[in-house]
């Protein structure tokens, strides 16, 4: 965030899923690019530099507090300097990284697990992008909420968001949210396994009324809908399941929010 051009919507500052974890992908520094990545492979976080620097250190056995120092030195070592905000967002209670010993577990077996649902998640996001001529995101991980996200916007400009968000300036929410979008994605909550999402900006009116697949509901507590990793795994058709709820609940969105179609307008806004 510190060191990337920005790009509408935050996307500058999202993660890549990769073939190891997660990663930055390229960040600019003088003379070269710097990328960082969480290896859930061999469970360390590796810094790469574009003139062959490199720093490792392992995930497990340590504080927040010992991970942000030992990034720093790591990112000092490969000569980049950085100044960041050093604390928490999106949380309730925000402890600065530097002051945070209370929290220090990293369990490989389930950062792998979580990991290896994102790589399936990412296979079908990237098909259901794959339909969409108009704007659209990447499908990219967004630290905050820990959410694999792809979203589809209309054209059109939105209300303001209205902000409120714990930890995390209004400004940051009325940017993201300045369009008309349809949004969907892998998140772990919303069951025991964690769900996938799908939700409007602003949401039109019917929208949490919308039919869906069997199995997906709308949860009133999060204002979205919600098909849970359960319910996908233990179906005859876990693609085609996940597939319907990401076509039902953005057709919704399109049709009660009164889209311009694809034929009449994507292409100009793509």
């Amino acid at each position: 965030m510190a060191l990337t051009p920005p790009v509408n919507h935050w996307w500058h500052v999202t993660l890549y899923l990769s073939a190891r974890g997660l990663g930055t992908g390229p960040i600019p520094i003088p003379g070269g690019i710097l990328d960082i990545e969480f290896d859930f492979l061999e469970h360390e976080l590796v810094l790469r530099t574009s003139d062959g620097g490199r720093r490792s250190f392992p995930l497990a056995g340590k504080s927040v507090a010992q991970f942000y120092e030992e990034t720093l030195a790591a990112l000092g070592a490969l000569g980049v300097e950085v100044s960041i905000h050093p604390v928490p967002n999106e949380v309730e209670v925000a402890i600065p990284f530097a002051d945070d010993t209370t929290h220090c577990t990293y369990v490989p077996e389930q950062a792998q697990a979580f990991w290896r649902q994102l790589i399936d998640a990412q296979r079908l996001l990237q098909r259901f992008r794959s339909g969409f001529v108009g704007k659209v995101s990447p499908v990219h991980y967004f630290w905050g909420a820990m959410d694999l996200a792809v979203t589809r916007f209309s054209g059109r400009t939105a209300p303001a968001h209205p902000g409120g968000v714990p930890n995390c300036p209004d400004r940051v929410m009325v940017e993201g949210y300045s369009h008309e979008i349809s949004s969907a994605g892998f998140w772990p909550g919303g069951g025991s396994e964690g769900a996938y999402y799908s939700y409007a900006y602003p949401a039109p009116a019917g929208f949490a009324d919308a039919p869906v697949p069997d199995g997906a509901f709308f949860s009133e507590e999060y204002g979205e809908f919600l098909l849970p990793y359960e319910t996908v795994r233990r179906s005859p058709d876990p693609d085609g399941l996940v597939l319907e709820f990401l076509e039902a609940t953005y057709a919704a969105a399109a049709r009660l929010g009164d889209w311009p179609s694809v034929e009449k307008g994507n292409d100009e806004r793509a």
